[in-house]
């Protein structure tokens, strides 16, 4: 992976980063006020969408979409997880509302917790079994009410690119609520800006929309199958569309955390 160029770092640290800081600021802000009236978070989701395009803009990262047509459906959607600029780039191209299941501890984070609070978020505390099965419980609550999950199931960034085994908690809520999951591949955000680096490198990205795979009739002992389809799923799509060559050696699908 070719490093950030001393011009990119420059213009990061001197103009791009404190603009991406102030947008982060204003539209929590205007988040946190919308929510005094709308408890449903709908109104917060769009305009943390404004948000996230304004942090696209910012990056000189336009996004290509191959696949919208597979998308809007009551479903969980799981993404691979190789980038900060992850989150931006889903929230400024998904379109339709959505909550999010994330680490619990993003919620401590000034402006962007008060948001994830306020606009009915999912927290997942990884700490324990017992802490998980109830932010999973809340999710699969969340997709029988008709609202979409957003998720990654490799419950942290890659920090080389690549595809790791991912924990079974989407096919456990999507199986619960007998709902689709479907899989989505971004590419390009890691060169953009990787795990540790703090310097934008602007690129094309894209986001492949796989397709959906059907969780109807099955059981929760079936999770471990549905998330190695999931996981296959998305590295065909990641490694066909990135130049992020495949591993000859991968890790295991699965993860045996919440296999």
């Amino acid at each position: 992976m070719a490093k950030p160029t001393t011009a990119q770092k420059l213009l990061t640290y001197i103009l791009l980063a404190p603009l991406i800081v102030a947008s982060t600021a204003f539209f929590g802000i205007i988040s946190l006020i919308t929510s005094l009236w709308d408890k449903s978070g709908r109104q917060q989701h769009a305009i943390a969408q404004v948000w996230a395009k304004s942090l696209l803009l910012l990056s000189f990262s336009p996004m290509k979409v191959i696949g919208r047509e597979k998308l809007g459906r009551v479903a969980v959607y799981a993404s691979n997880h190789i980038s900060y600029m992850d989150t931006p780039a889903l929230f400024g191209n998904l379109p339709f509302q959505f909550r999010i299941l994330a680490n619990h501890y993003l919620f401590k984070i000034p402006f962007i917790g008060w948001h994830l609070t306020r606009s009915g978020q999912v927290p997942i505390d990884q700490s324990n079994l017992r802490s998980q099965i109830a932010g999973l419980n809340k999710g699969t609550g969340t997709l029988k009410s008709g609202m979409p999950i957003l998720l990654f199931p490799e419950a942290g960034r890659s920090q080389d690119g690549h595809i790791r085994s991912m924990l079974s908690g989407a096919a456990f809520m999507a199986i619960k609520a007998q709902v689709p999951i479907v899989p989505l591949a971004l590419v390009g955000t890691h060169e953009l800006m990787p795990m540790h680096v703090y310097a934008l490198a602007p690129r094309l990205l894209k986001l492949v929309v796989g397709d959906p795979i059907d969780t109807a009739g099955l059981t929760t002992k079936d999770a471990e199958a549905v998330t190695k389809k999931l996981h296959d799923a998305i590295a065909e799509m990641y490694y066909a569309h990135s130049d992020v060559q495949r591993p000859a050696k991968e890790e295991p699908a699965v993860s045996a955390e919440l296999a």
